[in-house]
């Protein structure tokens, strides 16, 4: 491990985005990424509301050691966020 590696730490793997899953009329996009040798909890909430694309990316602190935990983790938190009240009806 090379001097500037060990003093700043190792930067997390880009995120590789699951298949969207449809929920009420709302996309979710879960996209754990590799941290630490776990998945970290993340993804995007996307809804059209009057023409317009809204979007709202979330991280959360829970992490797994597979990434299909962590996919189905974060669609399951997605579905309960209260993002969904903002853009609409849940």
């Amino acid at each position: 491990m090379s001097f500037w590696s060990a003093l700043f730490g190792r930067r997390a793997e880009p995120a590789k985005a699951a298949e969207p899953v449809e929920y009420k009329g709302f996309i979710i996009r879960a996209a754990p990424y590799k941290n630490n040798g776990h998945y970290q909890t993340a993804g995007t909430i996307e809804r059209e509301v009057g023409g317009v694309r809204k979007e709202h990316r979330f991280i959360r602190a829970d992490a797994y050691a597979a990434y299909d935990d962590a996919v189905t983790f974060t669609v399951n938190k997605a579905r309960q966020t209260k993002v969904l009240i903002v853009f609409g009806k849940k």
